[in-house]
């Protein structure tokens, strides 16, 4: 099954996925998580397709998938996880999907509610053993999930392979406009970072002297505040483009200068990397619709995985009910 953004898709029964996984609750090397469940039988529109994410485990480079993915507004709650607040984009393999009909209604359920167990492969209880790998030599709780397995589930892609930016095009994940805009911006950048040593562009450099500065604003979800400027952000940044060990992303420069509101905040994120519950030292915030778009990013142009960035108080300022028309 051939999917496009903007395609109607029907999420198959609990049974029915299950038949596909094998003994740790994978298809292909990829989770399929408890938190997915209660999808099952429901209708919902593709968001892009998954061809291709990025490596948030080593390099941050590119990654190619097959048959894969993302469904709109479906993020993972971290129900499973220990209450992981960094609210994944799911991936859906495309044998967990079929084409909706049009007797199903949107977002509402049309199977029956299912047994606890399928009748082939994973059964429920499985699912969740599986949400957990070996703890560590410390005896930390360790956890696996759709991030953690991602280099298992992917294979290297090169950023100058043509085919992937003709599958952007093709899957409908990139309007045309857009990509004539940002594919001669990345290889002007490419250039200049590669034969002339220069900055790409937009850039953002870290202009601290000493220790990182703090703010504390105790913002809350549902607050408008509005992110502050290039000029205002810089000075709180050392020479990583860090504040408190938390990096400000070339991606997180459009929204600059706009009004979001608080999405949430964010105290406990699984690390991509070991698969540890890690606790933030300093208030970290997720602003609402504000994703990574992969336009700016080195190595993985146009990644439809859309990340939250976070964000640290000292970035941002309240902002009246007045500026939410500034977005």
């Amino acid at each position: 099954m051939s999917l496009r953004a903007g395609d109607w898709v029907e999420v198959r029964s609990a049974e029915e996925i299950q038949a596909t996984l094998d003994d740790r609750g994978e298809l292909d090397a990829l989770p399929f998580m408890p938190e997915m469940l209660q999808y099952c039988g429901r209708r919902f529109r593709v968001f892009k397709a998954a061809h291709k994410t990025c490596d948030t485990i080593k390099t941050y480079h590119g990654r190619s998938m097959t048959d894969a993915v993302h469904l709109e507004g479906l993020r993972c709650d971290g129900g499973a996880h220990g209450g992981c607040q960094a609210g994944c984009l799911l991936f859906w393999k495309a044998a967990w999907l079929r084409p909706a009909t049009a007797a199903a209604s949107n977002g509402h359920p049309r199977s029956a509610p299912v047994s606890p167990t399928g009748p082939a492969g994973c059964d429920r209880e499985a699912l969740a053993r599986a949400t957990r790998a070996p703890a560590g030599d410390d005896g930390e709780e360790r956890y696996r999930c759709q991030a953690t397995e991602l280099l298992r589930a992917t294979a290297p892609l090169r950023w100058w392979d043509p085919r992937q930016y003709a599958r952007d095009l093709l899957s409908g994940n990139v309007r045309l406009r857009d990509f004539l805009r940002y594919v001669p911006l990345a290889m002007f950048n490419a250039l200049m970072r590669r034969h002339w040593r220069l900055r790409p562009y937009p850039n953002v450099r870290g202009l601290a002297r000493d220790k990182t500065p703090k703010e504390v604003l105790d913002l809350q979800p549902g607050e408008l505040v509005q992110v502050r400027s290039k000029a205002e952000i810089m000075p709180t940044l050392d020479g990583d483009r860090k504040n408190r060990g938390l990096a400000f992303d070339v991606e997180m420069l459009p929204f600059c200068g706009r009004t979001f509101r608080v999405l949430r905040r964010v105290e406990r994120i699984v690390d991509d990397r070991t698969g540890r519950m890690l606790r933030m030292r300093s208030a970290c915030l997720i602003l609402d619709d504000v994703t990574c778009s992969g336009c700016f990013s080195t190595n993985r142009l146009f990644c439809p995985r859309n990340i939250y960035p976070y964000w640290h108080e000292i970035w941002l300022r309240r902002a009246t009910q007045g500026a939410e028309s500034a977005r």
